[in-house]
């Protein structure tokens, strides 16, 4: 199966710091790749430069059939191909949970009102949220924000889906209700690469786990590899439970 996610020596600075040190690694079509590691290793800026939120300075990224590294990249359209949830919901306040979803899909994909209401209905179903259509983002807990956060971003009917720490600003049980969304959506055969802490998750839903350490890829593998690390790195960073 050929890969939908391919970056070939990716090297990323901000000033003098070095964040991505040849960074390489495939996702194929419907595989789960978890990247983990300690905060400053690089995990979040190699998910942001493939959806070319940060511009890369060497190497090549290529996604869905998009050359990422092209000057002449078309934005618009990789970000139709590749959708992004955040920690931090980012949802408009002043808008219902539907307003929210249906907003994307009209204006960058010219759906009509009732294609846009159908496919808010169809995503909130999704998340487990069909009853909160008509809600203000200030109505919902943390966990539902996160949720329709993650419904806005498979309303455009992405081809991947990245998530950077999607549950770092919640409580335990906030973050199993997303969590139990990423695990639908896995299950579904959703291409996902998702920088997290969550090492239990990372072990169940991951195909293939990626180790970060120092702006390189350390250690790879099943989730397995984190019952057997290999490096003295990985053991550390697994027995501090980061």
């Amino acid at each position: 199966m050929s890969s939908i996610v391919n970056l070939e020596g990716v090297h990323k600075s901000f000033g003098s710091l070095n964040v991505l040190k040849g960074v390489s690694f495939q996702v194929k079509k419907g595989e789960v790749v978890a990247i983990i590691g300690r905060s400053g290793s690089g995990k979040s800026t190699a998910l942001r430069c493939i959806n070319r939120l940060e511009a890369i300075d060497s190497g090549h990224i290529e996604v869905c059939g998009h050359r990422v590294d092209d000057p002449a990249l078309d934005l618009r359209s990789l970000r139709r191909d590749v959708g992004i949830v955040f920690q931090s919901y980012n949802l408009f306040p002043h808008l219902t949970v539907e307003e929210n979803i249906t907003l994307a899909p009209r204006a960058a994909k010219g759906k009509s009102r009732a294609q846009a209401l159908e496919l808010a209905a169809t995503v909130l179903r999704q998340v487990g949220l069909a009853d909160k259509a008509q809600a203000y983002p200030e109505q919902l807990s943390g966990g539902q924000q996160q949720r329709v956060a993650i419904a806005r971003s498979l309303a455009m009917e992405p081809q991947v889906m990245l998530f950077d720490e999607v549950t770092s600003a919640l409580d335990p049980q906030l973050t199993g209700e997303v969590l139990k969304v990423i695990e639908d959506l896995a299950a579904g055969g959703m291409t996902m690469v998702l920088v997290t802490h969550e090492m239990a998750f990372a072990r169940k839903v991951a195909d293939t786990v990626i180790f970060m350490h120092e702006g390189r890829i350390w250690e790879t593998g099943t989730g397995d590899m984190l019952l057997n690390p290999q490096t003295a790195e990985l053991q550390q960073f697994v027995d501090n439970g980061l």
